[in-house]
């Protein structure tokens, strides 16, 4: 029963910051798409805006890949008997990313879109509109660490 616990983390944490992503992405490149219609030459400056919430996906599958190397799955040698105190820390570890990056991606791809409509205005504007992105960025990062704490820390 632990290791199944450990491994619903694990997909957790790969599916819902990869749904948010996902989610995030397509907002993002709606807006690009409308305003490239008016502008293509302005690709390279919306393609950071577009990709930024990708990197929320990217942090779930940290999480899951150490949850699966700690389990022994990548290596072949699956941790015998693990239990389900251990397995339940490894699901609750996970949340942090899986919810955060849900959520972060999908805002982020929000955020995003209204910058690329700023730089479509105002083409000098890139960084602030990446900054602004970033700053929800935090957010996914924390939940990142929190998650990498979790479960770096577990004993098995």
């Amino acid at each position: 029963m632990g290791i199944t616990l450990a491994i619903l983390g694990a997909t957790l944490a790969v599916i819902l910051s990869g749904i948010g992503s996902a989610i995030g992405i397509m907002i993002a490149a709606k807006s690009a798409a409308g305003a490239l219609s008016e502008d293509p030459t302005k690709f390279g400056q919306y393609l950071p805006l577009i990709a930024l919430p990708g990197t929320q996906g990217i942090y779930g599958f940290i999480i899951g890949f150490l949850i699966f190397n700690k389990l022994g799955i990548i290596s072949g040698n699956i941790i015998d008997g693990l239990t389900f105190f251990r397995g339940l820390q490894f699901l609750v570890g996970s949340l942090p990313i899986a919810f955060a990056g849900l959520f972060t991606a999908i805002y982020q791809g929000k955020v995003c879109a209204s910058g690329i409509n700023l730089v479509s205005k105002q083409p000098t504007e890139t960084g602030k509109a990446l900054t602004m992105g970033g700053l929800v960025e935090f957010y996914a990062i924390l939940g990142l660490l929190l998650s990498l704490f979790f479960v770096l820390f577990i004993k098995i």
